[in-house]
């Protein structure tokens, strides 16, 4: 792992694997573990886990994915829906691999002890693995505290996200549990979310959101002042779900002028985003679905 100014290799080839998604289509033609490709030497690394252990590994299983394959796994932000396929995820990669070969796991800091909503009280979400499970399953855990490379610098991890833009603000109700406070507290900005991007040959930066919590434009933002190759491509939750009309708006006035030539929305991104962005955009999305494979 790089940490100091953090700069990233081409690859000649980038194959993305979509192991679950909250979406599937399996009859339109398509156009996450991600395996990275320069000259003969390959990288896969998976990000997030999706929300449950069976899911998972079902899924791996009838993918026929090699997780063996896996040299790092890369959790986005604690939420259960990204984090609880996690053991599962660590213990298949590390089936095959020698006692000395543990299965690196990057995670972001300031894991909270549970996360939740309020509304007239505070509604809890199932809480994320905790640290001692993950270190029980196999993982070797590093915490990504500022921007690194990974697998001879084919991908980068983001560190903190800068909120730039006055219209993405988290999650509106968001709020976080701490054993040491005994009590809950505000936490609508999930500021550990993390971001992974690589850089395609010809084609320019590949960035990989979780959910976008730090918001769609914070992100493409951050990643272009980490390398100021064009965009090529975003992958993954867009979490625009629920925003309003004026939001939309504004994250599409604001996405045309970084001028991505691709755009793979999925999970939280929304159909009415997908619709926006096939107008203003069009030939330009190809939405990512479970059970899929897109080689870039």
């Amino acid at each position: 792992m790089s940490s100091n100014k953090p700069s990233l290799v081409e690859v000649d080839s980038l194959d993305i694997h979509v192991l679950i998604n909250d979406e599937i289509d399996q009859i339109s033609p398509s156009p996450n573990p991600r395996t990275a490709k320069q000259g003969e030497n390959s990288h896969t690394l998976l990000f997030d886990s999706g929300p449950e252990e069976d899911v998972f590994e079902k899924n791996a299983q009838r993918l026929r994915l090699p997780m063996s394959d896996v040299g790092a796994i890369m959790l986005s932000h604690w939420h259960k829906d990204h984090s609880g396929g996690l053991l599962s995820a660590i213990r298949l990669a590390g089936k095959d691999k020698a006692i000395s070969e543990p299965v690196i796991v990057a995670l972001p800091l300031d894991k909270p002890d549970y996360r939740g909503v309020m509304f007239d009280q505070p509604i809890s979400l199932e809480p994320d693995p905790t640290m001692k499970e993950i270190q029980d399953a196999g993982g070797r855990t590093i915490v990504v505290d500022q921007a690194c490379t990974v697998l001879e610098d084919t991908f980068l991890i983001s560190g903190e996200i800068p909120r730039q833009t006055p219209y993405e603000g988290g999650i509106p109700g968001g709020i976080r549990y701490d054993l040491s406070k005994a009590k809950w507290t505000q936490d609508e900005l999930i500021m550990e979310e993390r971001f992974v991007m690589c850089k395609l040959k010809g084609r320019g930066l590949v960035i990989f959101t979780g959910y976008s919590h730090a918001g769609l434009i914070n992100i493409a933002k951050n990643a272009k002042e980490i390398d100021n190759s064009p965009i090529y491509a975003i992958v993954g939750g867009y979490h625009l779900a629920d925003a309003s009309p004026e939001k939309m708006e504004s994250s599409m006035k604001d996405l045309k002028d970084l001028e991505p030539e691709l755009l793979m929305p999925g999970h939280c991104t929304g159909w009415r985003f997908k619709g926006l962005i096939d107008k203003e955009m069009p030939g330009q999305m190809a939405p990512i679905f479970g059970g899929t494979k897109y080689s870039l």
